[in-house]
């Protein structure tokens, strides 16, 4: 018998929405697999404002986005890690939180992040 690789989580996970939207109020609706992350979704649509310069390692703060009203107690605790990375975005508010550690699932459908001015 020949050995398969399993398949990734996201190939049979599903979709969900999610709504980005840039500083300048022009908005993205995407579908976005379940398991990836918020800033991957973003970069497999070319968002613009999230960079993700870190690959999602939670190292540089580059994706940085405001989670909207309602949201942020569907995310769950936000780490230690994320929070301490958060002093190097520009402009965090409460609702800021790291796109590269909130992973898509079935309760983030329909989510809307907004992108900040500037990275840093």
């Amino acid at each position: 018998m020949r050995w398969r690789r399993p398949r990734p989580a996201l190939a049979k996970g599903g979709m969900a929405r999610i709504t980005y939207i840039e500083k300048d109020g022009t908005r993205h609706d995407v579908e976005v697999p379940k398991g990836v992350s918020v800033m991957e979704g973003a970069k497999r649509y070319a968002i613009p404002g999230i960079e993700g310069d870190c690959g999602g390692a939670c190292a540089c703060a580059t994706c940085h986005v405001y989670v909207e009203d309602g949201w942020l107690e569907k995310l769950g605790p936000m780490e230690e890690l994320e929070h301490d990375m958060l002093d190097f975005a520009f402009d965090v508010r409460p609702t800021s939180r790291l796109s590269c550690q909130i992973k898509v699932d079935d309760a983030l459908e329909g989510l809307v992040v907004r992108i900040p001015q500037r990275q840093y």
